[in-house]
């Protein structure tokens, strides 16, 4: 087949930077319910926006490009060893053009192979079928919402919908919290595939094939049909809205499997996907790997989405010039718009724990600093200089051990990121004199806009592209303050109003 790895290159390439047209519409969908100049309406704004940027690029919508994940249906006699060799060098060729970021570590040494290869990676799900074409579909679902996914096992008590018992309203109960515990950190507003039955691992799996229907499809069992319908409009009663700031959309779509089970287990298996849905398929000539069809992509598709011009300056934002003083913190609120230029830092996981028993490097000054929850796409021109081609937030709460001390041993004043952090934090920006900023998650191309040089970088080789911590100088980054000096957090008071709302839709049908 001499033209399928052409094939999978531009199947990768698509699915990283062209949404499909189910999703969206579903995101057009949203655009229009919030509510004008809301923080809901500036963060879908920011997304539309995005998606048009990722495509005018051909570059990831979001930085996060995942474990990619492969599901191919073959006729007899096709050569699945090939298929897979040819899909491993595409997946390395389209990693080394940047339009997937190297995600592969070692599970323990957290060693980046930089190609997205490594052991039982990437993920291939190989099925014959009797049709003579070949089907590839692919999904690429960042760490932030694969995090978010989540399995119950019932009979069981769910906290603020009470007993859970193996039967649909059981079943509802667990959506629903599903869809409570992912808040902002999993980039709503989100879609869930879900897999009742089968077990723990057959489970997850049924839930992300879910996620390989359509959004606007009708489920064939009626009882599930009803049950897919009424979630969606349960959920997004919880107002906890685009990226957690509260809001009309929560969830965009919800799609529902049954398996046969053992008596013993009655396993409810979540997947959650954050807002950029990122899932194409092709169907393959099986003579020459020739691309014959996509799938996911419609002639009437909504081919531009931005409906304004993301988070757009008023003359009302507060400008942080970093270095950022203690006063100038203080005086920030939660709900400021905040813009942000001068160096920032990256830093992860892997950052947050080294620093945690070992100094920066000498004569890295980080005192008035601000670190960014980022692992971003980076590339290198024709000079040997680094650039940024995608740098939108990671999900914030896996630092939550660490950040606290981290704030005070590196004399940081702002902490960027998505989804918010916990009280240890949040105690941590008072005592300290810092601040949360939450950019818009997903927007990898926006902020990537705002980034004008790249001025050094360390622990590269130690860590990898997305775990090393890079010097970015900015201009105008725009953000919102979600947690503040003062012990106030956006995000704690959305999950408290969300989680009482939780309560009366399980009293509603128990």
């Amino acid at each position: 087949m001499q033209y399928f790895r052409d094939s999978m290159i531009a199947l990768i390439t698509e699915t990283s930077s062209n949404l499909p047209s189910d999703v969206r519409r579903a995101i057009s969908r949203a655009i229009e319910q919030e509510t004008p100049d809301s923080r809901a309406d500036l963060a879908m704004s920011t997304i539309s926006v995005n998606i048009d940027m990722a495509v005018d690029c051909i570059s990831p919508v979001c930085q996060d490009t995942g474990m990619p994940t492969f599901f191919v249906h073959t006729p007899i006699g096709v050569d699945q060893l090939a298929m897979k060799r040819e899909i491993e060098f595409a997946l390395a060729e389209a990693t080394k053009s940047g339009k997937l970021r190297p995600n592969a570590v070692d599970a323990f040494t957290g060693r980046n192979t930089g190609t997205n290869l490594g052991d039982h990676v990437p993920v291939i799900h190989f099925e014959p079928w009797e049709r003579e074409e070949i089907e590839v579909k692919l999904i690429l679902k960042g760490g932030g919402c694969e995090n978010k996914n989540v399995q119950y096992s019932l009979p069981m008590e769910i906290p603020g919908l009470g007993r859970a018992s193996r039967d649909i309203d059981g079943v509802r109960k667990s959506i629903l919290h599903a869809v409570f515990q992912a808040q902002g950190q999993g980039c709503s507003p989100g879609f869930i595939g879900v897999g009742v039955g089968g077990d723990r691992t057959s489970g997850y799996d049924l839930a992300k094939k879910q996620l390989l229907r359509s959004v606007d499809d009708t489920n064939t069992d009626p009882d599930l049909d009803c049950l897919e319908k009424e979630i969606l409009e349960s959920a997004n009663l919880l107002n906890i809205g685009p990226m957690g700031f509260a809001g009309k959309s929560t969830l965009l779509g919800c799609k529902i499997g049954k398996s046969h089970r053992v008596p013993a287990s009655f396993y409810v298996s979540v997947a959650y996907n954050c807002w950029a849905y990122r899932r194409l398929g092709v169907l393959l000539d099986p003579a020459d790997g020739s691309i014959r069809q996509w799938q996911y992509r419609e002639p009437d598709e909504i081919k531009r989405m931005a409906k304004g011009a993301g988070i757009a300056l008023t003359g009302r934002e507060v400008i942080l010039q970093a270095p950022v003083s203690e006063e100038e913190v203080r005086q920030l609120k939660v709900g400021d718009l905040v813009i942000i230029n001068g160096e920032v830092h990256t830093g992860r996981d892997a950052f947050h724990h080294y620093v945690m028993h070992h100094d920066l490097p000498e004569g890295l000054d980080t005192k008035g600093g601000i670190i960014y929850h980022c692992g971003p796409v980076v590339m290198k021109n024709d000079a040997g200089e680094y650039y940024i081609t995608a740098a939108g937030p990671t999900t914030s709460i896996r630092e939550e051990p660490y950040q606290a001390d981290v704030i005070e041993k590196l004399g940081l004043r702002a902490v960027i990121g998505k989804g918010g952090m916990g009280p240890k934090t949040l105690q941590g920006l008072k005592e300290h004199g810092a601040v949360y900023l939450n950019a818009i998650g997903g927007a990898a191309q926006y902020y990537a806009r705002c980034i004008e040089k790249v001025t050094g970088v360390e622990f590269l080789e130690e860590m990898g592209v997305p775990e090393a911590m890079w010097h970015l100088q900015v201009r105008s980054f725009p953000t919102i303050v979600t947690m503040d000096a003062h012990g106030n957090s956006l995000h704690q008071q959305i999950e408290d109003d969300s989680f009482a709302v939780l309560g009366t839709l399980g009293e509603a049908e128990s």
